[in-house]
C-alpha cells in the first residue's frame, strides 16, 4: 500500500501515549490523595536510591501563542513570579517530608508555558529552593525550555552555574505569515544568538521544536525553517505534528481549519521534514525526535535504553517522577496524578498545606503490563509477549501486519522502517481502555 493510501487510513484520532492508561481514561472514582500518597512512598523505599526525576510547571507567558496546547496563564504582571515559587518550594517541601530526607535527583526538567517569563534571579531561587531539600545524582540531567525571543545571558548563566546543561529552544517555523497566524514571534538572529551564547557558556545540548501542520505553513516555507535550523546544528530536534483541538484550546480559533495543511498535505511537510534532518545527519529516535548520532538520545535508541515519560524521551530511567506547580502530573510507576488546572486552584490547595492533587489513576496490574508494551514500541520500535501474543490484540495487529507497518516473529513484534511513521496507531492495538470505551474523537488530535 503506498503513502497516500496509508495516511487515509491511519490519520485518525489517537493518543500520544506518553503514559497508559492516557489521562481521558484514568479511573478517578477509585483515586484518593492518599492511595496515591502510599504509591509514591512505596516506589521511593523500592528505587529511591536510583533517584527520581522532578518537572515544574511555569505556566505563564506575556502572550498567547494560538496554536498552543499547554497549560498556560497570559499576563504581563511580573509580581507573579515570587508567590509562584513559593508555592511551588511548599509543594516540594511536602514531598521531600513524605519521603523522609533528601531524595536523589536524577533529572530535573522547567516546562511551561515560558519557564524564561520568570526574571534569571527568580528562577536561581527556585533551583536554590529545590537543591536545599535535595541531592543532585553526579549524572543528573538538568535542563529548560526558553523562548528565543526573551531568554537573556543571565538566564544562560545563572541556570549554567545551577548545573543545566540542556536548553530546549521552542521555534515551530520561521516564516513570517505561520508566525502572524500562531501570534509567535522570533527571527533566526534571535535564535542563532541564544544557541551561540549557550554553547560559549557551557551548554552541552541545545533542543529545537518545530511543527509541522501549522496554519498558513506550505512545502517552501518549512524547507527554508528547516535549512535554517540546521545550519545552526543543534543537538537534538523535536518533530511535531500539530494538534488542532480548538473545542479544548479556544485560541485555536484565531484562525480555521481552511488556513491548516491537511490529509496529503500534511504528510508531504512530514516526509520532507524528515528526510532533510536524516540527510543533514540526524537519527530518527522514536516518534517525533531526531538526533545527532554523536548524541546520547541517538545511542540509548541504538542500545534499547531508551526511556519515555511525561517530559518526553530521555536517557534517565527513573520509577518516580513528581510533577510540581499547575496541572503538573507526576508518575509513581503504579499510579498517576495531576495537580489543580488553575494556577488560583493549585495556591489554594498549596496554601491550605495540602498537595495540589486533583485526580489521578491507580494502575492494575494490566495497565502496567500494557504499559510496557507500548513503552517498548514508543522507545524500541519493538516488544515481545512472553506468554504469547493475546488473540484479541493479535487480531487488532493484523491489518497493521498486512500494511507492513510491523512484522510478527513468534510472541516478538517489530515495527518496521515505514511503520515507524505510525507509532501511534501501532500502540492503539494494545490500548484496551480505548477499545473498551471508545472515546469521543475529539479527546484526541490526529495521528499524522
Amino acid at each position: 500500500m503506498g503513502n497516500q493510501a496509508l495516511l487515509k487510513k491511519y490519520n485518525v484520532a489517537a493518543p500520544r501515549y506518553t503514559s497508559y492508561p492516557t489521562v481521558p481514561y484514568w479511573d478517578v472514582d477509585h483515586f484518593s490523595n492518599a492511595d496515591w500518597s502510599a504509591s509514591v512512598l512505596e516506589t521511593y523505599k523500592k528505587h529511591g536510591d536510583d533517584g527520581i526525576s522532578v518537572y515544574i510547571h511555569l505556566p505563564f507567558c506575556e502572550r498567547l501563542c494560538t496554536y498552543c496546547g499547554c497549560n498556560t496563564r497570559i499576563t504581563r504582571n511580573h509580581g507573579v513570579e515570587r508567590p509562584y515559587i513559593d508555592a511551588v518550594l511548599k509543594e516540594w517541601g511536602m514531598y521531600t517530608g513524605m519521603l523522609g530526607g533528601k531524595p536523589k535527583i536524577k533529572e530535573l526538567h522547567l516546562g511551561g508555558g515560558t519557564p524564561t517569563f520568570f526574571s534569571a534571579e527568580n528562577l536561581e531561587l527556585l533551583i536554590e529552593g529545590i537543591a536545599s531539600q535535595a541531592i543532585f545524582s553526579a549524572e543528573a540531567e538538568l535542563s529548560f525550555e526558553a523562548h528565543p525571543a526573551n531568554t537573556t545571558t543571565a538566564h544562560l548563566k545563572k541556570l549554567h552555574a545551577a548545573g543545566f546543561r540542556r536548553l530546549s529552544l521552542g521555534i515551530q517555523d520561521f516564516d513570517l505569515k505561520v508566525q502572524r497566524l500562531i501570534n509567535r514571534f522570533q527571527t533566526p538572529d534571535q535564535v542563532l544568538k541564544v544557541t551561540q551564547g549557550a554553547r560559549a557558556i557551557g551548554y552541552t545540548s541545545i533542543n529545537f521544536d518545530l511543527i509541522y501542520g501549522l496554519p498558513g505553513q506550505h512545502i517552501d516555507g518549512l524547507k527554508e525553517t528547516i535549512a535554517t535550523v540546521v545550519s545552526m546544528q543543534p543537538d537534538r530536534i523535536a518533530f511535531y505534528s500539530y494538534a488542532h483541538l480548538p473545542w479544548l484550546k479556544p485560541g485555536q480559533r484565531h484562525y480555521t481549519e481552511k488556513d491548516l495543511p491537511v490529509g496529503d498535505e500534511k504528510f508531504r511537510l512530514y516526509q520532507m521534514g524528515k528526510n532533510m534532518l536524516t540527510d543533514a545527519g540526524y537519527g530518527d529516535v522514536g516518534m517525533d525526535h531526531f538526533a545527532r548520532k554523536s548524541d546520547a538520545l541517538f545511542e540509548a535508541f541504538k542500545q534499547g535504553a531508551l526511556h519515555r515519560n511525561f517530559m518526553g524521551y530521555t536517557t534517565q530511567h527513573t520509577r518516580l517522577l513528581i510533577g510540581l506547580g499547575v496541572s503538573a502530573i507526576s508518575d509513581s510507576w503504579t499510579g498517576f496524578a495531576q495537580n489543580a488546572k488553575t494556577v488560583e486552584g493549585y495556591l489554594e490547595k498549596i496554601h491550605s498545606g495540602e498537595l495540589a492533587v486533583q485526580k489521578g489513576h491507580l494502575l492494575s496490574s494490566e495497565d502496567l503490563c500494557i504499559r510496557m508494551h507500548i513503552l517498548n514500541i514508543m522507545c524500541r520500535n519493538k516488544t515481545v509477549f512472553i506468554q504469547g501474543i493475546p488473540d484479541h490484540i493479535r487480531q487488532r495487529l493484523r491489518p497493521l501486519l498486512n500494511d507492513e507497518l510491523i512484522s510478527i516473529q513468534g510472541n516478538g513484534i517489530q515495527v518496521s522502517v515505514q511503520g515507524e511513521s505510525f507509532l501511534r496507531n501501532i500502540c492503539m492495538a494494545f490500548d484496551e481502555k480505548l477499545w473498551l470505551k471508545q472515546q469521543d474523537a475529539q479527546t484526541f488530535s490526529s495521528s499524522i
